[in-house]
């Protein structure tokens, strides 16, 4: 067991500070840092001034293959991917780092609002490590998306070039696929 360190330590309340300003639930930080349930629960009630949301987290990779929620997801995806492959960067550290550049990104666009929490970003990410999503091109824009590991992919259209009926008729949402078009 390692010894710990006033640093160490000050690196690890740092680090919930980070996930909790992003609105990270309890099982995130205590998973992704060794402070104790209780010195999280303080931590949280101190930053945010209230206590931490209960209930289940949400574990379904369906959520991430609706339209909106895939074009969010596959932003943050590509977001996260490339700071691991070319900043040196991972872990929570990289979770932290790439959600900050989507949240950037979302919030340039004019009435915008971030549709993936920094917690499904989380879970997406252990579903990517665990085999069970992964990032498909689109054959008409080369993008890469966020779709099941286990779906046959040979035509895959993302849902920028190829969306619903419905999808996109808000001022917002053609506002978002534009900024989204125009990152890729």
């Amino acid at each position: 067991m390692a010894t710990k360190t006033i640093v160490g330590e000050a690196l690890q309340v740092r680090i919930a500070i980070d996930l909790i300003e992003m609105g990270a639930r309890l099982q995130l930080l205590q998973e992704e840092t060794s402070l104790s349930r209780e010195r999280l629960l303080r931590l949280y009630k101190e930053v945010k001034g209230e206590s931490p949301s209960k209930g289940m987290l949400p574990y379904s990779t369906d959520w991430f293959m609706s339209w909106q929620p895939n074009i969010h997801s596959s932003l943050f995806m590509d977001i996260y991917r490339f700071l691991v492959k070319n900043a040196g960067i991972n872990g929570v550290h990289a979770l932290i780092t790439a959600y900050r550049l989507y949240l950037d990104q979302v919030r340039g666009i004019e009435d915008a609002e971030p549709v993936l929490s920094i917690t499904r970003a989380w879970f997406m990410i252990r579903f990517f490590n665990a085999g069970m999503l992964q990032l498909v091109p689109c054959k008409e824009c080369g993008g890469h998306f966020v779709a099941h590991a286990d779906d046959l992919h040979n035509n895959y259209m993302c849902g920028i070039c190829h969306p619903p009926a419905r999808a996109g008729k808000t001022k917002a949402a053609r506002q978002i696929t534009v900024a989204v078009e125009q990152a890729a």
